[in-house]
């Protein structure tokens, strides 16, 4: 039985990762007015509540509305694509479950925002000396950049058998 859900026993990651990040985002939405400023490591952590209708780092955020449905198309292209490889996953291939499971999540989190508000909703800001080193992000953002990590990681590890790494 196992085998033929691969490893999709690890959704439950996926969820967790939506819950969580609605759950902030719904949060700093409430408690926060736009651009509001919260220091929480001063000089190197914030929570700012900021929308962003592009990509990441705000890549076609200044364009008139029609990358909101591109995006929602590849989110969903890319979430059935992470589902159908973690079902092929073997038993001995968790590493790669949890990290295409951080992915999804991730990626659902985003959508979410993206086809129901037209916007990602960002509030943690990562600083040094009023310079931002990259925009502002939530743990949608979080999730998809641990999960490929986690990937490139298993990539660079790959397969000391000699065998293919996946059939």
């Amino acid at each position: 039985m196992s085998s033929r859900i691969g490893k999709l026993s690890w959704l439950w990651l996926s969820l967790l990762v939506i819950v969580v990040d609605q759950a902030t985002k719904f949060y700093f939405e409430d408690a926060l007015t736009l651009y509001q400023r919260i220091e929480i490591i001063p000089d190197y952590l914030s929570w700012t509540l900021a929308y962003n209708t592009g990509a990441a780092f705000s890549f076609l955020a200044d364009h008139s509305g029609w990358q909101r449905w591109f995006f929602a198309v590849i989110a969903v292209g890319v979430s059935i694509v992470l589902v159908v490889w973690m079902k092929r996953l073997k038993a001995d291939e968790t590493w790669l479950a949890v990290a295409l499971a951080l992915v999804l999540g991730g990626a659902l989190g985003n959508l979410y925002d993206r086809v129901v508000l037209g916007h990602v909703v960002d509030f943690i800001l990562v600083h040094w000396q009023n310079r931002w080193f990259f925009p502002a992000f939530n743990v949608a953002d979080s999730a998809i950049t641990v999960g490929a990590i986690m990937l490139a990681l298993d990539m660079l590890k790959g397969n000391k058998s000699g065998e293919p790494a996946h059939d």
